[in-house]
Parts: structure tokens; C-alpha cells; sequence
């Protein structure tokens, strides 16, 4: 009954946070937005404290359930491991009891905590248990939902039904695809072959986590009396932390998946209710549990604090589609233009502040409804949200990203906010200017500022009567980058916007 419940809430977490990769209407963040902001790692780096006491409270009482339960990436593991054991008959007992590698899961939970400190983006992108499943579900199942939606609008269009309604579908950059494709298969295998190894090895969640779970109340418990020493529950463990041998469970990694239990015929195991460190009495071993030998503990514990240390110091710190014009020409892509800093949404703040505090879980890049964030290419920021106004422009209207995110490197912002955040600059190319290039009238920039900051003036002085062209007030530009979306220059845009490390009220 107990692996019952924990698979049913599992999978119903499971599939709400994906939804939430997956939704293109932003509807389903007004209603399970906060089951991204109970992910620990977001909570951390948000400082969101009263969820930070829950999930703490929770391992303390109860063991690592939020592993097996509220991570969506330990469930996919999980699923991935039953996969495994499905295939064929003789893999049903696969496992086997391996010791605990703590010099390995202290080791990695430092290099994370002194990541964050740097801002090192790649680190923390790569080793967030929250963000490694965001780049699946957001660069590989979001594709293939939308795509699925679209197919579904076209067959209702032609029922006379709007039930469905058509959505852009894009892909990533080649190399972001590359890390989200790299990041299924290592962890697959892992998965399929050994069960829970990222979790208890690599994982810096899993070993913050694990370290409490050693003081649960409730816990796995072996009766030695009854126990016959045939290590089904050993065999069928996927996070290989049942001794069967001694009788003993390394609790630092059982996830309290409950698998053992029910693979006992002896009604050996039971989950219940001990304190946290049950002396050993010879005279009455079926009634206790062994424990571990003082000086790993020690060891662990030193190396817990030493990382855990790192880590609150950290937290404390903190292919655009071608077009056709009327079916008689072929609108040319635009190339990128050369930026000399990249530009972050408002509610950033500034880079050193969102380096800290990102994970690239692409949460709001997945709902950004203007699709221009984009998950970044370079090695210090990797997976890390810029922006890019190939597809569209940022709408002062929206708020969406900083609705999102669970980490609070986009803080929330207003729409009246947002008005006022400068997060660039506008810049003008004169040589590649409509006007002066091709001799016709444009004004598409000035047009559509939604800040009035793009003005036309005449292309010769003193001649009231010639072409004009953009004059920017740099001071009332906010960098939404509709003016870069919009100019209709071809290859090379005339004007763009220009990031600003430190974003200001204007």
C-alpha cells in the first residue's frame, strides 16, 4: 500500500510538472506554478524559507520521499529503471549492495556551492537535478507536443472546430540540443543499468538531503529475527543501500521508494517508527538495527558541513522560418546582430545577480509567449535565458518569465514595472538604413516603440523635404527590441539593441 501511494503521487507530480514545459498558453502557471517553487535547489537560491522548512521537515520525518515523489527528474529515473527491469524477466532482481561514495558526493556538492559563488553557469546547469529535467522536457517533449497540438488544429479546423488552435514550434540552438540529447541518454543508461547512481553520487540535492535523511523518524527497517538473508530486498533496491548481510540500510541514500518492502516474503522489512540512532542490544537484535561505524559518520558529517558551508555561502551571495511577401519573394533571414553584451529580462537586475541565482531550468524560456528567450550558447552562462528578437519582441505588457521563475534570478515585476526597466539600448546602423540604402521611406522603427523613444528626422540637415530617418533617445529606451524585429533591413539589420549589465529605472 505504501509503494502505492508513493507511485500514484509521484506520477501526478510527475506529469503536472511537465505540463508546465509543455503549456504555449501560460494558463497552467496561474495553478501549478508553485510545484516549480517547491523544487529545493530554486528554493534555496530563491531563499524562499518557509519552503525550505517543509522540505526539510519532511526529510527529517520521513526520509528522502522528495526524491521519489516531488523531483521530477528522480521519477523519471525511476520509470526508466522499471523500464529496465521489464525488459526482460531475469533483470527483475538486478541490484546489488555497494557502498556508499562519500568522498565523490562532498566533493561535487562543493564544486557546486563554489559554482554558484562564480556564477559559473555551466556547472550549475549541468549538476540542478530541476534543470537537467527542464531541458528534456522543454527541448525535446515540448517540440513534439506542439507539433502533436498543431496536427490536432488542422484536423479540427477542417471539423469547423476551434477546440485547438495552432502554436509557433521552434528548436533550440544545435548546441543546447546537443547537451539536453546528452543529458536523456547519460542519465538513461545510468538509470536503466544501475537505478539510482546520479542521485546518490552526483546529485548535490540527493546528498544535502541524504545527509538529513539519516535522522529521519521513519525509516526502512530490517527485523534481523525474521530476516533469511535472501537479499531479494538488496537485489531489488535501485539506490543499492540495503546491506541484507548485516541487516542494515544506509539511509543517506534510500529514497523511500518502498520498493523493498514488498518484495520481502518474510515480512522482514517495515517502514516505521525509531529514533534516529537506536543503540545495538545484543540481547534483542530483532528489535534494532545496527548502525554505522562512528568514524564514517564523522567523515560524512565533517564533509557535510564543509560543503554545506560553500553552499550557503553561495546562496547568500548571490531558424527564424522563411516567409513569403504576397507568394512573389523570399524574405531574407536576418543575421544576428553583433552584440557587445547580452541582454537579460527586466527583473534581472544585473549579470553577476542571475548568474547566481539561474539553474537554466528553461522553465521561462519554454513559456515565453514571444519566444525571445532563448537558452545561451556560451560556456560561463550555459543554458542560462538571453535574449533574442529574431522571432518576435519583448511586450511590455508581459510578465510572464518573472511569473515563473522559481529561483528569483528574474524577480517579479509589474506590468507598470516593466514600463519603466531599461535592460538596453537601441542603436542605429546608418549604412544599413532603408532610407539611404534603397532611397524609400520606412519609419517602421519609430512606428511601433512602444516608449516613444525612436523619432524621425530629416537625412540632411536643414533639408525638411528629404528622407527621414531614426533619432533614439537612448534615455526613454527600455530595449524591448521591437524596432530590431520589425526593421525590415535584409541581411543585416539597421537598428538593434545594445544589453545593459546593470539594469535601471528610468
Amino acid at each position: 500500500m505504501l509503494r502505492k501511494i508513493r507511485v500514484t503521487l509521484a506520477v501526478i507530480f510527475f506529469v503536472l510538472i511537465t505540463l508546465l514545459f509543455l503549456d504555449a498558453t501560460g494558463t497552467l502557471h496561474t495553478w501549478l506554478g508553485w510545484m516549480a517553487k517547491i523544487q529545493f535547489l530554486p528554493a534555496l537560491l530563491a531563499l524562499n524559507v518557509g519552503v525550505l522548512v517543509f522540505l526539510v521537515l519532511l526529510t527529517l520525518l520521513l526520509g528522502r520521499v522528495y526524491c521519489s515523489v516531488i523531483c521530477p527528474l528522480g521519477v523519471m529515473q525511476d520509470a526508466i529503471a522499471w523500464l529496465g527491469k521489464r525488459g526482460k524477466k531475469r533483470n527483475r532482481f538486478k541490484y546489488n549492495y555497494s557502498k556508499e561514495k562519500v568522498w565523490l558526493r562532498y566533493i561535487v556538492l562543493i564544486l557546486y556551492g563554489a559554482a554558484v559563488v562564480a556564477g559559473i553557469g555551466f556547472v550549475i546547469a549541468l549538476l540542478a537535478p530541476y534543470s537537467a529535467y527542464g531541458r528534456i522536457a522543454s527541448h525535446l517533449l515540448a517540440p513534439l507536443y506542439r507539433a502533436g497540438n498543431n496536427l490536432l488544429a488542422v484536423l479540427a479546423a477542417r471539423a469547423d472546430s476551434y477546440t485547438f488552435y495552432a502554436v509557433d514550434v521552434w528548436m533550440p540552438s544545435l548546441l543546447t540540443l546537443l547537451v539536453a540529447v546528452l543529458t536523456l541518454v547519460v542519465l538513461g543508461i545510468l538509470a536503466w543499468r544501475n537505478g539510482r547512481t546520479y542521485c546518490n553520487t552526483i546529485c548535490p540535492v540527493g546528498t544535502v538531503l541524504g545527509f538529513l535523511s539519516r535522522y529521519s523518524l521513519f525509516k526502512i527497517r530490517i527485523d534481523a529475527g525474521k530476516c533469511t538473508g535472501c537479499q531479494l530486498c538488496a537485489r531489488s533496491c535501485k539506490s543499492a543501500c540495503i546491506d541484507s548481510k548485516n541487516h542494515t540500510v544506509d539511509y543517506s541514500r534510500c529514497v523511500g521508494c518502498m520498493d523493498c518492502i514488498g518484495q520481502c516474503r518474510e515480512d522482514a522489512l517495515s517502514f516505521s517508527y525509531a529514533l534516529p540512532h537506536t543503540p545495538k542490544v545484543a540481547s534483542d537484535s530483532s528489535t534494532t538495527t545496527p548502525v554505522s561505524k562512528p568514524s564514517s559518520v564523522d567523515t560524512s558529517r565533517r564533509a557535510f558541513f564543509t560543503a554545506g558551508a560553500m553552499l550557503a555561502t553561495a546562496t547568500l551571495l548571490h531558424a527564424q522560418e522563411k516567409k513569403r511577401d504576397g507568394g512573389l519573394a523570399v524574405i531574407e533571414d536576418k543575421v544576428a546582430p553583433p552584440r557587445t553584451t547580452p541582454i537579460l529580462p527586466a527583473g534581472s537586475h544585473d549579470f553577476r545577480r542571475f548568474a547566481q541565482h539561474c539553474t537554466g531550468c528553461q522553465l521561462c524560456v519554454s513559456t515565453c509567449p514571444s519566444h525571445v528567450l532563448r537558452p545561451s550558447s556560451g560556456l560561463m552562462t550555459l543554458m542560462q535565458p538571453m535574449m533574442a528578437y529574431d522571432h518576435g519582441y519583448c511586450r511590455p505588457e508581459c510578465t510572464r518569465c518573472s511569473e515563473v521563475c522559481p529561483t528569483d534570478a528574474i524577480s517579479l515585476v509589474s506590468m507598470a514595472e516593466k514600463s519603466s526597466i531599461q535592460i538596453g539600448h537601441a542603436v542605429w546602423v546608418r549604412k544599413n538604413c532603408v532610407p539611404l540604402t534603397d532611397g524609400k521611406p520606412c519609419g517602421n522603427c519609430a512606428r511601433h516603440c512602444p516608449a516613444s523613444a525612436i523619432s524621425m528626422i530629416p537625412s540632411v540637415e536643414g533639408d525638411p523635404k528629404s528622407l527621414p530617418i531614426p533619432a533614439i533617445d537612448v534615455e526613454r529606451c527600455i530595449g524591448c527590441g521591437a524596432c530590431e524585429y520589425l526593421c525590415p533591413s535584409r541581411p543585416f539589420t539597421a537598428i538593434y539593441v545594445e544589453g545593459h549589465e546593470m539594469h535601471k529605472t528610468i
